[in-house]
């Protein structure tokens, strides 16, 4: 079992950042292939980011390729996801997960977290 905690979200202003984590507990974080998704209001959940177990390979989302940036720290077992230009339509309930490699990106990782609300006013 692996525990996960976002924080983070919050209300930002049109072109502002914010950083979001996600500190995991339980079994080994950095066996973990870690992915951040966001769901909208009415919509379905999407995939955002993921990070491979090292944090040597990185995959994104096109739509936020540029302006979001995924990192893990295993010493400390967080994942953060660090959003720039952002921008009404980004906001939606940020979550994290972890998982394997041969699902990444397809919304089935075995482990989720809660959620943060991330709200960007125009």
């Amino acid at each position: 079992q692996v525990q996960l905690v976002e924080s983070g979200g919050g209300l930002v202003q049109a072109g502002g950042s914010l950083r979001l984590s996600c500190a995991a507990s339980g079994r080994t974080f950095r066996a973990y292939v870690m992915e951040w998704f966001r769901q909208a209001l009415g919509k379905e959940r999407e995939f955002v980011a993921a990070i491979d177990w090292s944090g040597s390979s990185t995959y994104y989302a096109d739509s936020m390729k540029g302006r979001f940036t995924i990192s893990r720290d295993n010493a400390k077992s967080t994942v953060y996801l660090q959003m720039s230009s952002l921008g009404p339509e980004d906001t939606a309930v940020y979550y994290c997960a972890a998982g394997a490699s041969s699902t990444v990106g397809l919304n089935r990782a075995p482990y989720w977290g809660q959620g943060t609300q991330v709200t960007v006013s125009s």
